[in-house]
């Protein structure tokens, strides 16, 4: 289904480098708000440990967020030392396939990591990319975001039961 991601995991630091060979995945295609940062702009130790230790690893990774504040993602960017792309539009594909064409990947070897289903997972889905959703970091959501999340915990609750059942 479309608004199921392939995983859920806590936080991104919880995504290891063997989970990542275990699902093929060479590249991760990363949110900003909620995922990598609170709302704050707080950006903790352990992902930029995360961060460096996948990439050691081999593992490329890109920021894909759909902010118009640049200078909020290539902060971040700069900090952990990737490559960025703000104003992608989520879900629409155009900004992963973007992504994709500079990553040099196939799509079923990217994961895509966000905390909102119908931005970060319906649109990894839409271009057969492994999606990871996340917890957001933080309760507290921009007002275009706080809106979605009753929603999305339903959808979320599903999921849950149905990977329970298997």
């Amino acid at each position: 289904m479309i608004l199921y991601p392939n995983q859920h995991f806590e936080k991104v630091e919880q995504i290891s480098n063997q989970f990542l060979k275990e699902n093929k995945i060479k590249a991760l295609i990363l949110d900003v708000d909620n995922t990598l940062i609170d709302y704050k702009r707080n950006l903790a130790p352990s992902v930029i440990q995360w961060a460096k230790v996948l990439k050691e690893q081999g593992i490329k990774l890109y920021i894909l967020s759909n902010t118009n504040h640049k200078e909020k993602v290539e902060e971040v960017a700069q900090k952990l030392e990737i490559p960025y792309r703000n104003l992608a539009k989520k879900p629409f594909k155009s900004g992963f396939l973007k992504v994709q064409k500079q990553l040099q990947e196939k799509p079923e070897n990217i994961g895509v990591v966000g905390d909102q289903i119908f931005t970060d997972v319906i649109g990894g889905n839409r271009c057969n990319m492994y999606t990871i959703l996340v917890e957001p970091i933080n309760p507290k959501d921009f007002w275009y975001t706080a809106w979605k999340r009753p929603l999305e915990n339903k959808i979320k609750q599903r999921y849950k039961r149905k990977t329970k059942e298997k």
